[in-house]
């Protein structure tokens, strides 16, 4: 493991550490799945609104 200060300097509220044990596969994964998952989350994302003028223009893509 890292000594604390270099650790906690290159930390970031961006870019973030995570200490995730080794030891056990299993668990890692699940706690690494719920890591991504939390930072997709806040990233807030959405899909665009599409008015009439899109969807007309995206039907005659798709019969082309």
């Amino acid at each position: 493991m890292l000594p604390s200060s270099p650790r906690n300097a290159t930390s970031t509220q961006h870019a973030p550490w995570f200490i995730v044990p080794a030891d056990d596969k299993n668990n890692a994964r699940l706690i690494i799945s719920r890591i991504i998952l939390d930072m997709l989350k806040q990233l807030r994302m959405s899909c665009p609104e599409g008015g009439k003028s899109r969807r007309k223009e995206l039907k005659s893509i798709r019969k082309q």
